[in-house]
């Protein structure tokens, strides 16, 4: 078995295309990546589509287009399993005809008669002891009678002992293993055959997955070694939780990655988010590079306990990236949100000062698009119930009317200047500074709270700052 803190390695992402790319599938990719980058070799992607009824090309596409937006990047592929039926049923030919495997005539409904007989018992149906091998003279007539038959392939009566690099050694007692199908009647190929075939032929070393695929482990190796074939070195993750501690559902919010993108989290930070969610790099770090986690990746620092999925944790660590990206990054990602919220054309340098005031407040690009909508209309909305005080005031629609003409007039505009003017009225007026800066935030943003004032001030500049303090004060005044 190869051994997994060594390279070159050759590991795969296998989804399948049944659904969106689940947030525990994308951190299985992640991890594949990181052994891949940290250790040489190859990453690939195949997308395992063999289930007819449930595959959707259009869900191939999803999963690229996720992976993708995330960061995730492999090396060959994507291959779709559904072309590699053929070299699937030759290798259910060849353990047959190398008595590896055997026909089984049993019918559905023989099935279905000893399960129901066995759940009435309450015991359970291993078809080796009810049905097993049938003897080469049965099989002979049977064929050559034309009967339909499916191929089952035998574990043996030794425990199976899988060596997992995330959980450590596991057996598996010879007395819960049984003989199960790697080809239908029909021809088609099951998934454990389909699997093991395309590992083997692709040359996979490593196998990082969900714990879920734990239990299919042993009739896997059984089947490498049958095809002789080294088994790879498996990683088996365990599951990712909900905050309610049961396993992460619709139930308890997104789940899937292009949920999470369309709320406005930024994919570094869903990156660096899931790569923490099992993998402890050492140290207090958190916030990481990509090269960084290439550096500190090894397979053995992997956990086999479960993780839960903390969007308040992801929400700090979108934070961290909204504030620290360099804007020629976080612009392309934040340009849908603008759109949604109306300023598809907002762009230039207004733009760039007042995502400098505000991106180390926000915790998702959706937030960030709100905080400099009033940048950029004409008009705002203004909450009576947010501004109750103001409006209880009579004075405070003047002070507003009387800092727009000042702010006018002001030469140079900037937050030194803005701030002095602000405070001389203030002054003359015999008011304390507050009950001008208050309504003074109202005006501008529409909220009671938000950076320094005359960062936002200077940030939204003369035209768009006059405009809105004079709306508000007519607002204050057609509203008192």
């Amino acid at each position: 078995m190869a051994s997994p803190l060594t390279g070159p390695v050759r590991v795969r992402f296998a989804p399948s295309p049944t659904g969106y790319l689940h947030v525990g599938g994308a951190r299985t990719a992640i991890y594949n990546e990181l052994l891949r980058r940290s250790l040489g070799g190859a990453f690939v992607l195949r997308i395992e589509d063999t289930d007819r009824a449930r595959s959707d090309a259009a869900m191939t596409e999803q999963i690229k287009s996720a992976l993708a937006w995330i960061g995730v990047e492999w090396d060959e592929g994507p291959f779709l399993q559904s072309e590699r039926l053929g070299a699937h049923r030759a290798a259910a030919e060849r353990l047959l005809a190398e008595g590896k495997a055997y026909p089984s005539f049993t019918t559905q409904e023989e099935l279905g008669r000893q399960r129901r007989e066995a759940t009435a018992t309450k015991g359970a149906l291993r078809y080796r002891d009810v049905f097993g091998r049938p003897p080469a003279a049965e099989v002979e007539r049977r064929l050559a009678a034309g009967e339909p038959y499916s191929v089952r392939f035998p574990l043996g009566e030794e425990d199976v002992v899988v060596r997992d690099f995330v959980r450590g050694e596991v057996t598996f007692k010879a007395d819960v293993l049984d003989d199960f199908v790697i080809l239908r009647s029909d021809g088609t190929p099951t998934y454990h055959l389909s699997v093991v075939c395309d590992d083997v032929d692709m040359g996979i070393t490593h196998v990082i997955r969900g714990e879920d695929h734990l239990s299919n482990t042993p009739k896997h190796v059984a089947l490498f070694r049958a095809l002789g074939a080294e088994e790879p070195a498996f990683g088996h993750l365990p599951l990712i939780l909900g905050a309610d501690n049961k396993r992460l559902s619709k139930r308890t919010g997104a789940t899937s990655v292009e949920e999470l993108r369309d709320q406005g989290y930024l994919p570094q930070a869903l990156y660096n988010y899931l790569a923490l969610l099992g993998w402890s790099p050492g140290g207090d770090r958190e916030v990481m590079s990509r090269e960084e986690m290439v550096e500190l990746f090894t397979a053995e620092r992997l956990g086999a306990s479960a993780s839960v999925f903390d969007r308040e944790k992801l929400a700090w660590m979108s934070s961290q990236y909204m504030s620290g990206l360099p804007l020629a990054e976080l612009l392309p990602h934040l340009a849908p949100f603008l759109a949604a919220a109306g300023l598809a054309g907002a762009e230039g340098e207004r733009l760039h000062r007042a995502l400098e005031v505000h991106r180390t407040r926000a915790k998702t690009l959706v937030e960030l698009a709100g905080y400099v909508q009033p940048y950029f209309r004409a008009e705002l909305d203004y909450d009576r119930e947010l501004c109750a005080k103001l409006l209880a005031n009579p004075e405070t629609s003047e002070l507003v009317a009387a800092l727009a003409q000042r702010y006018e007039a002001l030469e140079p505009f900037d937050v030194e200047t803005t701030e002095a003017a602000l405070r001389r009225l203030a002054e003359e007026r015999g008011v304390k500074a507050g009950a001008v800066i208050h309504p003074t935030r109202m005006a501008l943003t529409g909220s009671q709270a938000g950076p320094p004032l005359f960062d936002v001030v200077a940030a939204m500049g003369r035209a768009a700052t006059v405009r809105h303090l004079r709306a508000f004060a007519a607002f204050l005044r057609g509203a008192a």
